[in-house]
């Protein structure tokens, strides 16, 4: 009996791990390896004080910059989660290529509800705080942009990838 494939619980979880992924990527590449910002770096300048550097500034953006590790985490866990209840399920369709291509999506709305709500409402960080960083902030903006792009296109063009299964007759089925 053939069945109808369901791939958006597959969809659904790739984004949300997507979304944790591309969140570990900008707290640990940009906020802690290069540290070019920190979740708080914009707002709390000391006056003659290096904001990046003062302490009291260091202790605030370390608290929270925790508390985002701790929400990109809780993404990817979630999402975790949904990929292993959806690779139970005999409707959702084992596809590589679909998985693969909700990750940058994942990624790509990271980057641009990150960037539109703290670089550009908020202002409480910028991708680069020196210099012009009205062009660091939008080519952050862009790369979601065309990470969310490249996510849906590979979605797309994996459409047809994967068989839905059939569950054996006497196998719970999953909720």
């Amino acid at each position: 009996m053939e069945r109808a494939m369901n791939r958006r619980p597959l969809i659904a979880a790739g984004t949300l791990i997507g979304i944790g992924m591309g969140g570990f990527v900008d707290g640990i590449l940009f906020h802690q390896i290069l540290q070019l910002h920190n979740m708080l770096s914009a707002k709390y300048p000391k006056a003659g004080v290096d904001p990046a550097t003062a302490l009291a500034n260091v202790e605030i953006n370390m608290f929270w910059d925790g508390l985002f590790h701790a929400g990109t985490w809780a993404m990817t866990a979630l999402g975790i989660a949904l990929l292993w209840r959806a690779a139970g399920r005999p409707d959702v369709p084992h596809s590589t290529g679909t998985l693969a291509g909700s990750l940058p999506l994942g990624w790509g709305l990271f980057n641009l509800v990150e960037g539109l709500i703290d670089h550009q409402f908020l202002g409480i960080h910028h991708v680069v705080e020196s210099g012009n960083h009205r062009l660091w902030d939008l080519a952050f903006l862009g790369s979601g942009v065309a990470l969310i792009l490249a996510g849906w296109a590979a979605i797309r063009a994996n459409r047809g990838d994967g068989l839905a299964r059939t569950a054996p007759p006497d196998a719970p089925r999953a909720t």
